[in-house]
């Protein structure tokens, strides 16, 4: 008996409950994701915007190739790191989950000391502009790799509220920090700026955290990872190499205002960048959830997550073009012309991108590890070809179309993959007919 007002739930309405609750904790996770990520690109954004307004596109064209750096030994980081602490310790009690972040992010201080130490030798040794540049990267590159992985622990606790705060504390950081870095006036001021204020927020989520990353048991991390960790690495640094090589190689093809300029145009489709990181943070668990309870609607879902943001992306592009002369020199200053020329293409090859997402989330919940990496390096090898080919025949904007057609050429092998491995995971479910 129940007293009046006093709602029940009846056998045939569990099953409805049960999908509202699902879809409400989805939108949860998406939601947090998206802040989170939305915090860090306007970061990178205001950044971006404040050094082209303030340097121009040479100088721009320094600090892009030390942008282009740090993404490179981000996803160095985050194979070796982050991506096996998120696959394996995600919604685990927390005392598997604090061991394992200190190991985790004990890696993550590692691989940035390492690393940035060899930046410090290499930036002194060349001098000039792009060599004190690469010297800053160096010094404050273990803060940036550490700041990173204490996003990526909070979102495997599931306390992705706490991710977005750090990120939160990073860009008010960051705003004092540039405007000493504009006192200065030179590439490895704004460097140094960006970088200082990413170690603030790393010491930050110690706080948050209560976890002191471990750096002397980042090797038996490695070790108990090996099977996870190397592949993530090749397929990572594979697409960050890739864009680095393209950089370094328009650079020395046409010059390093040709990689100004193509960084300024990617920073206009920032916005819609936001968003497609945002959403990679909870694709691969998604779809690995789709896989689970329904997996007969994994290609479906894969399909509509890669067409809507495809889909996201045209009409974004769409709007850049109607966008004014002045408020695009007013964002980018004397970067703003050569940017303007190259959206088109720019916005084809996030077009290609986001569509591809949606294949390779559907092969990482399918455990297609070959398939995935084939996949990628596939594509890595037509982004670096198609940059640098298009660079020799037409300059920036021959590069610019040359990776938006490597880009979407990419994207149908990422899908031939998926198809492949869903026929050959149906056709394993089969149950074998005796026929005797």
């Amino acid at each position: 008996m129940t007293t009046e007002g006093e709602r029940t739930t009846t056998p045939a309405d569990a099953p409805g409950v049960a999908r509202r609750t699902a879809k409400r904790a989805l939108v949860g996770r998406l939601s947090w994701g998206l802040a989170d990520q939305a915090a860090s690109s306007v970061s990178n954004f205001v950044v971006g915007v404040y050094v082209a307004r303030s340097l121009g596109v040479t100088a721009f064209g320094v600090f892009s190739l030390a942008w282009v750096t740090y993404g490179v030994v981000l996803n160095v980081s985050r194979g070796l790191a982050t991506d096996p602490l998120v696959v394996r310790f995600s919604g685990v009690p927390d005392a598997s989950w604090r061991g394992a972040v200190a190991r985790s992010s004990g890696t993550a201080l590692g691989v940035g000391a390492a690393i940035g130490a060899v930046c410090l030798v290499v930036g002194l040794g060349l001098g000039g502009r792009v060599g004190l540049a690469f010297a800053a990267l160096g010094l404050t590159m273990p803060g940036l790799l550490l700041q990173d992985a204490w996003r990526f622990s909070f979102f495997a606790a599931g306390t992705g509220r706490k991710a977005f705060v750090n990120d939160v504390v990073w860009g008010v950081a960051l705003v004092p920090a540039l405007m000493v870095a504009a006192r200065v006036g030179s590439v490895a001021a704004f460097v140094l700026a960006w970088g200082a204020s990413a170690t603030v927020a790393a010491g930050y989520g110690y706080i948050q955290s209560g976890i002191r990353p471990r750096l002397t048991e980042a090797r038996g991390w490695l070790r108990e990872q090996r099977d996870l960790g190397y592949r993530y690495l090749v397929e990572n640094v594979s697409l960050s190499g890739a864009s680095q090589l393209r950089a370094y190689g328009l650079g020395a093809i046409v010059g390093v205002g040709a990689v100004g300029a193509v960084r300024g145009a990617e920073l206009l489709l920032g916005p819609f960048l936001a968003v497609l990181m945002g959403l990679s943070l909870v694709t691969v668990p998604e779809a690995a959830r789709v896989l689970r309870q329904a997996p007969h609607r994994l290609g479906r879902f894969c399909l509509l997550l890669g067409g809507g943001q495809a889909a996201a992306a045209l009409l974004w592009g769409g709007a850049l073009l109607l966008m004014p002369d002045r408020l695009g020199q007013f964002v980018l200053g004397g970067v703003w012309h050569s940017a303007s020329q190259l959206i088109v293409p720019v916005t084809l090859a996030v077009t290609g991108a986001g569509l591809g997402t949606g294949a390779a989330a559907g092969l990482r919940a399918l455990g297609a590890a070959r398939r995935s990496l084939r996949s990628q390096l596939f594509a890595s090898a037509c982004y670096v070809s198609g940059g640098l080919g298009g660079a020799a025949v037409a300059g920036t904007v021959g590069s610019a179309w040359g990776v938006a057609a490597a880009t979407v050429s990419g994207s149908a092998v990422w899908w031939l993959h998926l198809r492949s491995a869903l026929r050959e995971r149906h056709l394993n479910s089969i149950p074998e007919v005796r026929t005797s």
